[in-house]
């Protein structure tokens, strides 16, 4: 039944029984016989059928919701039983907002101090994006902003403040200031992360409240992009403070910081709600829960 059910989350996941068989890693007749004993099993059509694809029916969605129960529950078990026996080991994946990819050590390095068995794979999403995979179990664990969004049924522990500097070419008459507003920042030619991040709608807030609805000059999904425009003196950026720490600033730009106190924002761990815990999440939430006061700011 659990692998049956497994074969159900891959293909609402994926879409598509070829690419759903290839994520398991059997045949698509496979997967299609499968489901099919589910639905025998059950007594309900899971699945609408046609040329291809097409969706899941009232009665598999319903069944998909106790499907993640199920097998996240049965994963847990397992990892629990497996560390039991040979200590905690495993494979940790954890999805990342761009903006807090830097201070993701903060919380790697102290964990593999204690549990050096234990792999990371550390992927770098979007907010809504991180909450899905979390939803769907293709990762254990995300980081991402706690007080701007809604988050669903999750379990959080916040890790520090998302407070922002202007980044701006050194040699501009704003680098010379110890803070900036973001009335100043709206005159500027900015470079800033695409729509659907979350840090850019938090900007566009603060600059549609200072009165300035216009899109920026230049716009990307990567915050390493961002930098390289600001370096080239003359795009200028809003940037969290902890980018410039982990990046680091030199001779040729400055890290302005921003007047208005309100403009920060609470980041931090979120993991599925779910009890008991798995030895892998029950342990990175143990770690954040002692390196937040440490990496506050």
């Amino acid at each position: 039944m659990i692998d049956k059910l497994e074969f159900l989350l891959a293909l609402a996941r994926e879409r598509h029984f070829g690419r759903a068989a290839e994520a398991c890693g059997v045949t698509q007749p496979t997967m299609s016989a499968a489901i099919k004993q589910l639905e025998d099993t059950l007594g309900v059509l899971l699945v609408q059928r046609g040329s291809r694809f097409i969706g899941l029916t009232p009665e598999g969605e319903h069944v998909l919701a106790w499907a993640k129960r199920i097998v996240g529950d049965t994963r847990a078990m397992r990892d629990e039983i497996s560390s039991l026996k040979r200590g905690l080991s495993g494979h940790l994946k954890i999805a990342v907002i761009p903006t807090a990819l830097g201070m993701v050590n903060a919380l790697t390095e102290p964990f593999c101090a204690r549990h050096p068995d234990v792999r990371f794979t550390i992927l770098s999403r979007r907010s809504h994006e991180i909450l899905t995979l979390l939803d769907e179990l293709e990762i254990h664990a995300g980081i991402t902003y706690l007080d701007n969004e809604p988050l669903g049924h999750v379990n959080t522990v916040p890790l520090y403040h998302e407070h922002y500097c202007l980044f701006i070419n050194a040699e501009q008459p704003l680098a010379k200031k110890e803070r900036v507003t973001w009335q100043e920042i709206g005159t500027l030619p900015l470079c800033l992360l695409t729509p659907d991040m979350q840090n850019r709608r938090i900007i566009d807030a603060h600059l549609g409240s200072a009165g300035f609805k216009a899109p920026p000059a230049l716009e990307s999904d990567s915050m390493l992009t961002l930098y390289a425009h600001v370096k080239s003196g003359h795009w200028a950026s809003v940037m969290p403070s902890k980018f410039a720490d982990t990046i680091g600033v030199n001779q040729m730009i400055a890290a302005v910081p921003i007047a208005e106190s309100e403009a920060a924002n609470i980041v931090g761990l979120v993991v599925p709600h779910r009890e008991p815990m798995t030895p892998l999440t029950a342990a990175l939430v143990e770690t954040a829960k002692k390196a937040g006061p440490k990496i506050e700011g």
